[in-house]
């Protein structure tokens, strides 16, 4: 088995690293390289939901059958595990947020409000508490000791990298954090998983939003806030009425399909949401160009950068040059689908300069037909 460089000073048998373990196998396989240094090595969860299908569901984490995944895990690795109870802190920084943020007409980001909260507020607590040199956790982002301290940085396979999601750790935080998965590709992690006789080597990944029963998070939302089944119009940007909706729940902006509206000379997207009006805005591909997008909330960990960065603002979106103009955030070229409630993440090369949650948008000169 490969080393793990969780980046601790020798001897490494006189430090204790604990290990957020969601029962999945990137934080299985964090545990069993934590324990190969001959650090003490101790698994926590933090039980954040625990409600109908989703307790039993393939793709879920930090519930039930996972929370028996990850203490098979620790008993098999012979180190200690522990489990903690947050599911009220849980349901509020996260699941009412969740729905809230769609009431309001904005497309939330669900995980990187878990990470802020319940997993890195919670668990950095806890981990302290137990004395831990260390939290280690699954992520697949690399931690890098720069000139002026640690550093966030892109995980070296793109295809598994979740900077994105861990924009709004602070500097604080970083200085706690390490992140041993971050130079390894997924099926590496797995073949040690398999190497190793871990029970959930083959265990499929969570999904993006971990508590939604069988993905469908509208039926979620309207369960928690029954006001969202309002229905609407649908209207053209001068106001023309061209069709009802069930919800503005089942919208977000950059969307195509599930509009209805035929007989359209060209296709039509979501432009924006208008949550007082209950208004869904459409228009041609073209109308969704934003020039710029002002930003709150904004994390920095770029120290004194003032040179060139690019900006990602969807999970799955390339990083774009941009500049970055106070709260503005300035698209070298017109950026489309940029949502308000999702988050615009600059960076660096690989290194993560830091972000914001986006608040709105300026758009482009809109181009002819």
């Amino acid at each position: 088995m490969i080393a793990g460089d969780f980046q601790l000073e020798a001897p490494l048998k006189a430090r204790r690293i604990v290990v957020a373990m969601s029962g999945g196998v990137d934080s299985s396989v964090v545990a069993a390289l934590a324990a190969a240094t001959g650090a003490e090595t101790i698994g926590v969860t933090l039980q954040l939901y625990d409600h109908g299908e989703a307790v039993g569901r393939a793709g879920s984490c930090c519930a039930g059958r996972d929370i028996r995944d990850a203490r098979a895990v620790c008993d098999r690795l012979g180190i200690a595990h522990y489990v903690f109870d947050h599911a009220s802190r849980f349901k509020t920084d996260v699941i009412d947020d969740f729905a809230d943020e769609y009431l309001a007409g904005r497309t939330p980001i669900p995980c990187v409000k878990c990470n802020m909260g319940p997993k890195f507020t919670d668990l950095f607590a806890l981990a302290r508490d137990l004395g831990a040199d260390c939290l280690a956790t699954g992520h697949y982002v690399r931690r890098v000791m720069g000139p002026q301290g640690a550093e966030l940085h892109r995980a070296h396979d793109p295809a598994r990298d979740q900077s994105y999601f861990l924009f709004a750790t602070t500097a604080a935080q970083l200085d706690f954090l390490r992140f041993p998965l971050g130079g390894m590709p997924k099926p590496q992690v797995r073949e040690l998983a398999a190497e190793l006789g871990l029970g959930v080597a083959a265990k499929p990944d969570s999904q993006d939003i971990c508590f939604v029963p069988d993905g469908d998070y509208a039926s979620l939302v309207k369960k928690l806030r029954p006001e969202a089944e309002a229905g609407g119009d649908i209207v053209d940007e001068a106001g023309k009425l061209l069709g009802r909706h069930r919800g503005l729940i089942h919208f977000t902006v950059g969307q195509r399909r599930g509009l209805e509206i035929g007989g359209a000379p060209e296709p039509y997207y979501v432009l924006r949401l208008d949550p007082e009006t209950r208004q869904v805005v459409v228009g041609p591909k073209r109308a969704l160009a934003v020039r710029a997008a002002r930003i709150e909330g904004i994390n920095w960990l770029g120290g004194d950068h003032a040179g060139p960065l690019t900006a990602k603002v969807r999970s799955l979106a390339k990083p774009v040059p941009a500049r970055l103009e106070g709260d503005r955030v300035a698209f070298e070229a017109p950026e489309y689908g940029v949502a308000p409630g999702q988050a615009a993440v600059l960076y660096a090369g690989d290194r993560v300069l830091g972000g914001g949650w986006i608040a709105e948008t300026e758009r482009a000169e809109l181009l002819p037909a």
